[in-house]
């Protein structure tokens, strides 16, 4: 028979360990848009699958959107940020804020516009719906236009007409003739008879959803940074391999029916890579587009916006060789 002390001691031992490992956790910020951007689902499904927590990450997710979650990445409010164009654009004037991550390198955008129209072209002297103007629904907006030979500067109008329910809204009334779309808005606008008429995903690479921390961060933290990008990018292969599981996330996520939720996940699910990379020719369109919006004509390089080191390690830990 075991003494008491040597009982109690092995005891206390294992009481130390748990409560050291609770302890552990690091307490993390991490901002995004809003529940309902699909495109931002890796790190929400991270936190509420526990994906965070295995890597001993406590996790608040914010939203927080704009100018206002950039100023917030870079006063220490939040940690991270999920918007890359934000970062980019941030980055680009000179605050000290890089991409380190990408989850979503394409754009689940679509145009949709009213029946009587069969092409973007057709669209030159009409009226666009966008979120606002500058932002990155707009941006999009743009590249699609130049891709089918519009110029976004002189050939259209945009009305910023807000939310995506808002911008059907506004097709429907007649007040565009197109808008820009992300799901489920697209599956929406279907079934009351308007058309896709170009997805972005189907153009250009467009790296849209990931991870921007800043360079404070990546100089002291590299190792949680490290657990935040294998978190993102076990989730985004979770949502890639399994749809139910993410369906049913989705309808608690965004409190939204089924039909709903199948039509997002079935809209985006192509959208989401499996390593995290960040495609570098899209990442030069990102940047272009980041220039003009500030109005910046100097040359800006890929290490200017981004740090890849951590990517490696992060997708070295998990096999991913040769990104």
């Amino acid at each position: 028979m075991r003494h008491p002390s040597y009982v109690l001691g092995f005891l206390l031992l294992h009481v130390f360990a748990f409560h050291s490992s609770v302890q552990a956790a690091d307490k993390i910020r991490i901002g995004y848009p809003g529940p309902e951007a699909a495109q931002f689902l890796p790190l929400q499904l991270a936190q509420s699958n526990g994906f965070l927590r295995d890597d001993g990450l406590d996790a608040e997710i914010i939203r927080i959107a704009g100018n206002v979650a950039i100023t917030a990445l870079v006063n220490g409010n939040i940690d991270y940020y999920t918007i890359i164009l934000g970062g980019v654009r941030g980055a680009i004037q000179g605050l000290p804020i890089r991409v380190v991550a990408c989850f979503v390198p394409t754009n689940p955008v679509m145009l949709i516009a009213r029946p009587e129209f069969k092409s973007v072209a057709e669209l030159k002297g009409k009226t666009i719906g966008v979120r606002s103007f500058g932002g990155a629904v707009n941006v999009q907006a743009n590249m699609i236009l130049r891709h089918f030979g519009l110029d976004p500067e002189k050939d259209v109008k945009f009305l910023a007409t807000g939310e995506g329910t808002s911008r059907l809204a506004a097709t429907k009334q007649g007040l565009t003739a197109a808008h820009i779309a992300v799901p489920p808005m697209d599956h929406l606008g279907v079934k009351m008879g308007f058309v896709i008429l170009a997805k972005g995903h189907e153009l250009f690479s467009y790296p849209n959803s990931g991870l921007v921390t800043t360079i404070k961060r990546i100089k002291e933290r590299p190792d949680e940074i490290r657990r935040v990008i294998k978190a993102g990018i076990r989730a985004s292969r979770y949502i890639r391999a399994n749809r139910e599981g993410t369906i049913q996330f989705l309808m608690r996520q965004q409190k939204i029916d089924r039909e709903i939720a199948a039509a997002t996940y079935d809209s985006v699910v192509k959208a989401f890579n499996e390593d995290g990379s960040v495609p570098e020719d899209g990442l030069r369109l990102v940047i272009e587009e980041g220039k003009k919006t500030a109005n910046i004509t100097r040359a800006v390089a890929l290490s200017d916006v981004m740090d890849l080191s951590i990517l490696r390690e992060a997708q070295k830990e998990l096999g991913i060789e040769g990104k």
